[in-house]
């Protein structure tokens, strides 16, 4: 199966339909009396499709298994066609498109096998997602023209005596969410250079600075001695997301000093300085991070 320990739980839905075509007006007024001889065709179609739903994961080999937080199953004759909407919802890690769309298909199989002694004609159709919602893919936000910094803070990396990796990688994350720039700067870890750094950042209109390096339990944590007294407003909650997500994956998460806050109208971010550090701290907390920038704009036009 697809790794997916990488990713958050958010709300996930999907709707799909199914549409099962009788032969004869005949046997929709059968299925609407319910005199059909194995039963009520609805309601023991929809029954199926609720166990199916939560069996998928044994039936398609690559689907993870997950907790099924709600299903329902919609009818709507139109003639001599019976429209079958599942709708199935979960907070997971990944969607339930395919958990909706097995449903509905067996929530039609079922009904054509209850019909077929009394209708040799039946045909099962567009099967098919109508919609579906959840996922970093309806976090993504377009057209904010952000531009970014990203501040690596590092003794040995100013001195040319080690390589820098997790400033790279954030400047990369960064221009895949489409920033229109990311600056690269290396400074040592020293508390005046990196205020420095970060007010002309500041006053250059830049507005994200992303600063790695420094956050650890160490003698001297410099990045949030030196951005803490910067901040105007601090906001505890993005760090503790970071913390929380990487802590479900490390033990040692617990330990980092991370600040996140606004000077002026730039988000400074400070994160760990090792690469699975700051792997974790970005798929943590983007893209839905970048919603601050919109309730920003929003805020100017106000």
């Amino acid at each position: 199966m697809v790794d997916i320990t990488h990713k958050t739980n958010t709300l996930r839905q999907a709707t799909a339909q199914a549409i099962v075509k009788v032969s004869s007006q005949k046997t929709i007024d059968t299925i609407v009396n319910k005199t059909v001889p194995k039963g009520d065709v609805f309601e023991i179609a929809k029954t199926a499709g609720l166990f199916a739903v939560k069996r998928t994961s044994d039936m398609i080999p690559d689907c993870h298994p997950l907790p099924i937080e709600f299903t329902a199953v919609r009818y709507e004759i139109k003639n001599l066609e019976v429209f079958i909407e599942m709708e199935v919802k979960t907070i997971y890690k990944t969607g339930v498109e395919v958990e909706a769309m097995h449903g509905v298909s067996v929530v039609a199989l079922t009904m054509y096998d209850m019909l077929k002694p009394i209708d040799k004609g039946i045909e099962i159709n567009a099967i098919k997602l109508l919609n579906k919602k959840g996922g970093k893919s309806d976090l993504k936000i377009d057209g904010l023209n952000l531009k970014a910094a990203v501040l690596v803070v590092s003794d040995s990396v100013s001195a040319r005596k080690s390589e820098d990796l997790s400033g790279k990688y954030i400047v990369e994350k960064l221009k895949g969410l489409n920033f229109t720039s990311v600056d690269y700067y290396i400074v040592p870890d020293e508390i005046t250079e990196i205020q420095s750094q970060i007010k002309k950042c500041c006053a250059g209109g830049i507005d994200l600075i992303i600063s790695t390096g420094g956050t650890g339990l160490s003698l001297r944590d410099v990045t949030p001695e030196a951005v803490k007294p910067l901040l105007e407003k601090e906001i505890a909650g993005i760090m503790e997301t970071s913390r929380n997500y990487g802590q479900d994956r490390t033990p040692y998460a617990m330990l980092s000093r991370g600040l996140a806050g606004f000077i002026g109208k730039t988000l400074v971010l400070t994160l760990p300085g090792s690469v699975k550090g700051v792997t974790e701290s970005m798929q943590a907390l983007f893209p839905q991070l970048l919603h601050v920038f919109k309730v920003r704009e929003g805020a100017r036009h106000e």
